[in-house]
């Protein structure tokens, strides 16, 4: 029961903890300089960098919102719950992926924000995957 009930918490607070990465989205833009980077771009990648940016930050707050809201009924097993679990999982799983396999070390190396920027998300995405992963090996029985 105990350990139902800590992971019934690391579900709540990996959801606040991605609310909280999507609601960043907001001011992404101007911490990464996109102002001036994309001032030279076409009106089209403009648009689209900010719109994607808006769902990726919409998404972030939706996937948290589910376990958040929804930890018990998610690790109460069933069909449904064990699906969502596992797709958060490989959601989660990829982007953790794509923090060593996609983003260059150039663009953190000898940069100390950056740098703390890219061991802060190996971390969050670490534990992020790790808690939806054992959540669905709970869900699946």
């Amino acid at each position: 029961m105990t350990q139902l009930l800590a992971l019934t918490w690391q579900l709540r607070l990996v959801g606040a903890a991605l609310i909280g990465m999507g609601l960043l989205h907001a001011v992404l833009p101007r911490v990464l300089g996109w102002p001036g980077d994309l001032g030279g771009a076409s009106l089209l990648t403009r648009q689209v960098s900010y719109a994607h940016l808006f769902f990726i930050g919409l998404t972030c707050v939706l996937l948290g919102a589910l376990p958040l809201a929804f930890a018990r009924e998610l690790l109460g097993g069933g069909p449904l719950p064990t699906v969502l679990l596992c797709g958060q999982t490989l959601f989660w799983g990829l982007r953790w992926v794509m923090e060593f396999a996609y983003f260059s070390p150039r663009l953190w190396r000898g940069h100390r924000l950056r740098t703390v920027g890219h061991v802060a998300l190996s971390v969050l995405w670490t534990w992020v995957t790790a808690v939806f992963a054992v959540a669905t090996a709970h869900a699946a029985g």
